[in-house]
């Protein structure tokens, strides 16, 4: 692997929290004793005493019981002091366990899972409630099957540092998050149903903007961020009628909700017609009949689940976009250079071309031109960019249509660094958030000095944007804005520099397919 090389003087770009930003009208921050709406909670400090934690504090009730397949509601007032020193559970999903180059580190803890599961964390570098420091909220990834806020490589320290408030949540997943049935539709007061698990993200956001100032963060200045299905969420959340205002910035990395959006999008029709076919594999095959069962019962029929574009939670986003229905803020977005790294087996060629013919009809000999298929090598790579691709172009369209129809500018990245180590998927999907949230302490790999100085740059970009809406600071690579005539895009690998946009021709083709 080429060593990196980075001409950048980092003390000249590392961003702390600024001490200045305190105002003495504050209120000191007593990480034994914080007030939020629902009650008194305590947390700790990390070692250092620089950063307070606060982990686990409900912003919603537990979703159980009647509760289940409904929109969340505001926690239950408690009495006394709430501990909030550990952390809480996590939605429910199958055992969390390490697979392909996915180690323990991207892994939900093993327990405890739980239904009740509405629960945040806080990182606040603030001693003072009135310092309005950027908020940054990290949704986690998981195909909204699996995943949890308290995912080791998302620990909010380091962020933390470099002044924002930094928060992880926990949502809904699976058939609890995301079922939709025509009973749940009818019983519903915005007559609709799935999209839990982002009515959950929306509550999350609500108790963020009543309750953020006692941390010292800003209200008025929050960022949504998130990868994998955290970025399909970001890309909801920012075509949801439901979330105006509530955000302020967003940032989505490797996924979103356009056309061919990896099967994890459907409309609300197809949603409850396929709510109902899993209903049916049960005994007692009506809604109260599945509230009746225990989690364990609903998990055992496997389900895909994924947001429904039902106009009401979350619209399409194509057709937000283009009609300039977004949530307008500003925009990071981007793709890894390994993706898509699951590709089954390579057909032979005379499969692939007859693959290609049948699926692109006359765009087909467009389609083996830019995804050639000449010897097997070829097809082996064709495949590969094409997976990777259907990441990219996600990505790639937000930041265009952003930038086409919204007041705010758009900046996209291409992340190609390849962690060092085994096992070696390359910049494989998730590779870049360890280096995005600077928790490579955290990953057991044997990282280089240029890996953690990519690390200290790209988080930086990070928390610029957080707290500025632009990612560019003082003795940083510039990153230009997107600009779809003459696209150029940062590059976040062994180098990090603004180059021409990567497979312009293939992404360009895609656009035309989707037309």
């Amino acid at each position: 692997m080429k060593k990196a090389a980075f001409v950048i003087l980092l003390p000249a770009m590392i961003l702390t929290a600024c001490s200045s930003a305190g105002s003495s009208s504050g209120k000191k921050i007593d990480v034994s004793k914080v007030s939020v709406e629902s009650g008194l909670i305590s947390g700790k400090t990390n070692p250092e005493g620089s950063v307070s934690i606060f982990m686990g504090i409900p912003y919603a009730s537990a979703p159980v019981g009647e509760l289940r397949w409904k929109a969340p509601v505001p926690p239950v007032k408690w009495e006394g002091v709430r501990q909030c020193v550990t952390p809480p559970p996590s939605a429910m999903q199958s055992k969390p366990a390490p697979f392909m180059m996915w180690s323990k580190e991207f892994m939900a803890p093993e327990e405890p899972l739980s239904e009740d599961c509405l629960f945040l964390n806080i990182w606040t570098p603030a001693k003072n409630t009135a310092e309005k420091l950027p908020v940054m909220v990290w949704i986690h990834g998981g195909a909204f099957t699996g995943g949890s806020g308290t995912v080791p490589l998302y620990d909010g320290e380091e962020m933390a540092k470099k002044g924002v408030v930094f928060i992880t949540i926990n949502y809904r997943l699976g058939v609890f998050g995301f079922l939709a049935h025509t009973e749940l539709t009818a019983e519903s007061p915005l007559k609709t149903s799935g999209n839990y698990g982002i009515l959950d993200q929306i509550e999350a956001l609500k108790w963020i903007s009543r309750n953020i100032e006692v941390f010292g963060g800003d209200p008025g200045n929050v960022t949504i961020a998130g990868q994998s299905a955290g970025s399909f969420s970001v890309n909801a959340l920012m075509i949801s009628p439901l979330a105006k205002g509530l955000f302020h910035r967003a940032i989505g990395q490797s996924g979103g909700m356009f056309s061919g959006s990896l099967g994890l999008v459907t409309d609300l029709k197809a949603a409850e017609t396929a709510g109902a076919r899993f209903a049916r594999q049960f005994s007692d095959s009506t809604i109260a009949g599945l509230r009746a069962l225990s989690a364990e019962e609903l998990m055992k029929i496997p389900g895909r689940w994924g947001v429904t574009t039902d106009n009401i939670v979350v619209q399409s986003a194509t057709a937000a976009f283009i009609e300039g229905r977004q949530n307008d803020v500003p925009l990071i977005a981007g793709w890894n250079a390994d993706d898509g790294v699951s590709m089954g087996a390579s057909p032979d060629i005379k499969t692939y071309i007859r693959n290609a013919e049948s699926r692109y009809g006359e765009m087909a000999s467009e389609y083996l031109k830019l995804f050639p298929a000449n010897n097997e090598a070829e097809v082996l790579n064709s495949l590969k960019l094409s997976s990777v691709l259907s990441f990219g172009w996600q990505n790639y369209t937000w930041a265009g249509m952003q930038t086409r129809t919204g007041k705010n500018k758009a900046y996209l990245y291409y992340f190609t660094h390849v962690p060092p180590g085994e096992p070696n998927y390359g910049a494989f999907h998730s590779a870049e958030f360890g280096y995005a949230l600077n928790t490579l302490k955290l990953w057991d790999r044997p990282f280089s000095d240029a890996d953690y100085r990519l690390a200290e740059l790209m988080s930086s970009y990070w928390v610029n944007f957080a707290r500025t809406g632009d990612p560019n600071g003082e003795g940083m690579p510039e990153w230009p804005a997107f600009d779809p005539s003459s696209p150029r895009i940062i590059e976040f690998g062994d180098e990090v520099t603004s180059v021409p946009l990567p497979f312009r021709e293939q992404l360009e083709f895609y656009d035309r397919l989707n037309k």
